[in-house]
């Protein structure tokens, strides 16, 4: 794959996708948000990859929409071309473990990929913020309903309507990252991460990521039926059974992600 906004390599069985615009410290214009996308899907169909890492650079994850190219639009020209929306889709269509390793400024649409990762890792300089409503604005990428359902409605409202960021240390208190780590170990703990998720069962992996959204998404009983509906078609894998053969032999399983 050959990209202009992005880098993608491969450790192992992890994907890496680096946010790469320094110059602009990674806003997120159209080009970025659907070479992302367009990475982010072949990645999840690479057989040979079995959970993707989202990062940036040490100064800033990204910083948000790239405003130049959207100041001289008009309400019909984005409706019609579905401006910063239509290009977020083929993120959010990945079914393998995805990991944001974030340092410096995750602003606007930047704190909102993180948002769409299922793991976040911040480094101790991260921020996170939302400050759409002072340009006129609010945020189209999933913040409101993301941030609402992850801080609750009180934290978010402070954050949107005031553009108040939250730095590592209250974003980990507020359950809206994951680990906090040194500066500049962010790549390098969500990389062993996702060399750790990577090693089991790829079909177990995605109905469990299928079920922990559910329960974001839906009410209790609801989730709760889907959760027993997945467990049960985790029987009908190949994978199950050397699960839990290898833990009854005491040895590591081996599995072949059927």
């Amino acid at each position: 794959m050959s990209f202009k906004t992005i880098l993608v390599t491969t450790e192992g069985a992890v994907g890496i996708i680096t946010l790469n615009r320094p110059e602009a410290l990674n806003a997120l214009n159209r080009q970025l948000t659907a070479e992302l996308s367009e990475a982010a899907l072949a990645l999840d169909a690479d057989p040979e990859i079995g959970a993707i890492v989202i990062t940036g650079s040490e100064r800033a994850f990204a910083a948000g929409a790239d405003i130049k190219e959207l100041k001289d639009k008009t309400f019909a020209e984005v409706y019609e071309e579905q401006l910063i929306t239509a290009t977020w889709e083929g993120l959010m269509r990945v079914r393998k473990p995805t990991i944001a390793a974030v340092s410096g400024h995750a602003i606007g649409g930047g704190c909102e990929i993180a948002l769409m990762c299922d793991i976040l890792i911040a480094s101790e300089t991260a921020r996170f913020a939302l400050p759409e409503t002072a340009i006129g604005v609010i945020p189209g990428a999933g913040g409101t309903q993301r941030l609402t359902r992850i801080v609750g409605k009180a934290v978010a409202m402070d954050m949107i309507l005031t553009g108040r960021a939250l730095d590592a240390t209250e974003a980990l208190a507020m359950g809206l990252v994951s680990r906090v780590v040194p500066a500049g170990q962010q790549l390098v703990v969500a990389t062993e991460i996702a060399a750790q998720v990577a090693s089991r069962s790829r079909p177990v992996l995605q109905l469990a990521k299928e079920a922990v959204l559910k329960a974001y998404e839906t009410h209790l009983q609801e989730g709760l039926y889907v959760e027993r509906r997945l467990l049960y078609a985790t029987f009908a894998l190949e994978d199950r059974r050397e699960g839990m053969t290898a833990f009854s032999e005491k040895r590591a399983p081996r599995f072949r992600h059927r």
